[in-house]
C-alpha cells in the first residue's frame, strides 16, 4: 500500500510506550507488532526465568549471534505479512541499526514517535508496575546498557515526533491525538 504508514513508539523504559501503545490500539484498531516478542520467544524455547537479567542476555545475545539487524528483520518480516491494514503499529524499535533498516525498508512510509519522561519519573514508574517491576539502579543498569549496546538514543533522538511524558496518562493522550490527527491527514509522509 502505497500510502501505508508504519508507526513506531520508541522510548527509554518508563517512557511510556507501553500506555500509547495500548491508547492508539484502542483508538485505531491497527495491527501492532511488537519488538520483545523476539526476546520473550527465546527465552521460553530456552526455559530461563523472566527477569532483567535474562533479558538482557538474550537481547544481547541474539543481536551478537545474529546481527544487529536481526530483530528488525524479524519485525518487517511480520509487517510485510500483514496485508488486510492501512497502518502497521511497531512497538520497542530499539536501536540504530534497527531504525535504518526500517528507513530503508519503508523509506517514505516510516514515522517515530518518541516518549520522554525524565529519569527519576521513569524509574519510579518502573518500580510501581505490575509485570517486570525494576529497582532505580535497575532501571538505570537497564536505560545505560540499552543505550550503550543498542545505540537506543539514536531513534529516540530522530524520531519525527515528540511526546512529553511526566504528567498524567490525558496529557500522553492528548499530544497523540494532536500527532496522529497531523499524520492521518497528509497523502503521503
Amino acid at each position: 500500500m502505497k500510502n501505508r504508514k508504519i508507526i513506531a513508539v520508541v522510548g527509554l523504559p518508563g517512557a511510556g510506550k507501553s500506555e500509547l501503545m495500548k491508547y492508539l490500539l484502542e483508538k485505531f484498531h491497527w495491527p501492532k507488532v511488537y519488538f520483545g516478542e523476539v526476546t520473550f520467544d527465546e527465552m521460553k524455547r530456552r526455559g530461563l526465568e523472566i527477569n532483567e537479567k535474562n533479558e538482557r542476555l538474550v537481547r544481547e545475545g541474539l543481536r551478537k549471534k545474529f546481527g544487529a539487524d536481526h530483530y528488525a528483520k524479524e519485525m518487517i518480516k511480520k509487517v510485510n505479512a500483514i496485508k488486510n491494514s492501512e497502518h502497521v503499529l511497531v512497538e520497542s524499535l530499539y536501536s540504530w541499526t534497527e531504525y535504518i533498516l526500517f528507513k530503508k525498508n519503508f523509506p517514505d512510509n516510516f514515522i517515530v514517535i518518541s516518549l520522554y519522561a525524565p529519569p527519576n519519573v521513569r524509574y519510579e514508574r518502573l518500580g510501581k508496575r505490575a509485570a517486570r517491576p525494576l529497582m532505580p539502579e535497575e532501571a538505570q543498569s537497564r536505560d545505560w546498557a540499552q543505550i550503550e549496546n543498542l545505540s537506543q538514543a539514536g531513534p529516540i533522538a530522530m524520531a519525527d515526533h515528540m511526546i512529553i511524558n511526566a504528567g498524567d496518562i490525558a496529557g500522553i493522550h492528548n499530544q497523540a491525538d494532536e500527532i496522529m490527527s497531523r499524520l492521518l491527514m497528509r497523502k503521503s509522509v
